[in-house]
């Protein structure tokens, strides 16, 4: 890991300690700069990066104290650990109010002094680590990496354009890989609490006994292990966004609270009495059939109606039609600079095979397909041969028409029965719009209107004008 880091500089006018110092250090790993005044440190960290500065109290020239102060008002990130020969509880006092974050007296262990220099490499690293993950999300979570021309998904952009700006709670509905995260991180970035917290919580990769503190947080003693404080994510969120995905994984209990503080924003610590409350917006997220679940009783029906004040479909993959090789596309330009290929687009054969696929995982099993295809590929166009036969994949896909055959019925009963459940899906997904399903399927509205009296399929009374008038993405 040290060898990660940017140097550590030490600074002392006595040879010998810079010589013992960078041997100590440099026997760990770590890569030093030595100076012997405060002058030329100064003078360095204007022109280099440095984790940490590790500096003697005396100096000929200005003083330890002065050079701690002048880093501690240039660089207040950067960490000072002085060492003086002269240790009293006053010059300590002194030390820590110039700045610096801890205070050794010589003689000192090499044990001591290394600590010290571990606990800077660490704070060091989860800040970067913490940079990193902070532009990510900004980067990330964008409206133009929403991609896709279907109608649905250009419904669904203008949807969270004009949602993302309130503090509505959403409920996103979608089949696991649809990109529910994508479109919540969106709503956050689009929304006036983009400069905040956007903190995510996956309900379902929690145990049920740790949720709630990781939700609400717990107080100290409150349960074995619960050795400190700790906040709960709804503080983190405070002023920003909470997204709970996976939220139908939630035991009733949770819900229940989960619901208490949808209410007016007030919770309780696992183990306090005292109640705080928070400004947070909610999003929340499930793969499951939500309706099954309710009516299974393993999701609260208030709860539901909490949470669905705005609620976003996601379309299958395998219902987006043309869209699946416009995200090859995307993922193509995507993956082929960083693996370093120079594939320039995806041959007609191959093309064919993606379009016949179902893809039961939906944009993250295309994902998936891209990137292999491209680790696979040697000629500059994707080839059938460069992705994979689907055996697997196929077995797992959802239309019901390509389910075990029912027993006991004959090939025009299972293509009616096939035939009659399609068109009610296009049907429900389109709000009974016969003008927009004829579109989908490819039909005039005269051949739907035919197949749906053949089919003996009950239409809403007055449908074409109530799916017309409803607005879109609604």
């Amino acid at each position: 890991m040290s060898t990660l880091l940017p140097p550590v500089l030490v600074v002392d006018d006595e040879k010998n300690m810079r010589a013992s110092l960078q041997t100590l250090l440099g026997g760990e790993g770590y890569a030093v700069r030595a100076v012997e005044s405060a002058e030329e440190a100064l003078q360095r960290l204007a022109g280099e990066d440095y984790f940490m500065v590790i500096t003697d109290a005396r100096l000929g020239g200005m003083s330890g104290y002065e050079l701690t102060a002048r880093i501690h008002q240039q660089w207040p990130d950067l960490p000072v650990l002085m060492i003086t020969a002269y240790a009293t509880p006053k010059l300590a006092v002194e030390a820590i109010k110039a700045g610096a974050m801890d205070y050794l007296a010589k003689p000192f262990a090499p044990e001591e002094l290394l600590h010290a220099v571990a606990r800077c490499a660490e704070r060091h690293r989860l800040l970067r680590e913490n940079a990193a993950l902070r532009a990510r999300a900004t980067e990330t979570y964008q409206l133009e990496h929403i991609v896709g021309e279907c109608l649905a998904m250009r419904e669904l952009r203008q949807l969270i354009q004009t949602v993302a700006p309130t503090d509505s709670r959403v409920l996103i509905l979608g089949e696991s890989g649809t990109g529910k995260e994508l479109v919540a991180g969106a709503l956050h970035t689009l929304s006036a609490r983009r400069h905040a917290g956007y903190v995510r919580l996956n309900c379902a990769a929690i145990p049920e006994t740790l949720l709630e503190s990781e939700l609400f947080g717990h107080e100290k003693g409150a349960f074995t292990g619960a050795l400190r404080q700790k906040p709960g994510r709804v503080e983190e969120a405070d002023g920003g966004t909470l997204f709970l995905d996976e939220i139908a994984d939630m035991s009733r209990p949770l819900q229940a609270k989960l619901l208490r503080f949808l209410e007016d924003g007030s919770f309780t610590r696992v183990g306090g009495t005292q109640e705080l409350r928070v400004n947070v917006r909610l999003i929340a997220a499930t793969n499951r059939d939500i309706v099954r679940a309710i009516a299974e009783e393993q999701f609260r029906e208030d709860l539901f109606h909490r949470l669905n004040v705005v609620q976003i479909r996601l379309p299958p993959l395998r219902e987006r039609g043309e869209d699946v090789l416009v995200l090859a596309e995307h993922f193509l330009r995507l993956f082929g600079p960083t693996m370093n290929k120079r594939v320039k687009g995806i041959s007609r054969p191959a093309r064919q095979k993606l379009l016949a696929h179902h893809w039961p995982g939906n944009v993250r099993e295309l994902r998936n397909v891209i990137e292999r295809a491209l680790i696979l590929e040697t000629s500059d166009e994707i080839q059938p041969s460069s992705l994979p036969d689907f055996q697997v994949e196929t077995r797992l896909q959802k239309t019901p028409g390509l389910l075990p055959l029912p027993a006991g019925e004959s090939l025009d009963d299972m293509l009616a029965n096939f035939e009659r459940d399609l068109i009610l899906r296009t049907l429900e997904q389109h709000r009974y719009n016969l003008t927009r399903a004829a579109e989908r399927l490819k039909l005039s509205r005269h051949a739907l209107r035919y197949r749906i009296q053949r089919l003996n399929i009950a239409l809403p009374d007055e449908s074409e004008e109530a799916g017309a008038a409803e607005p879109a993405g609604r």
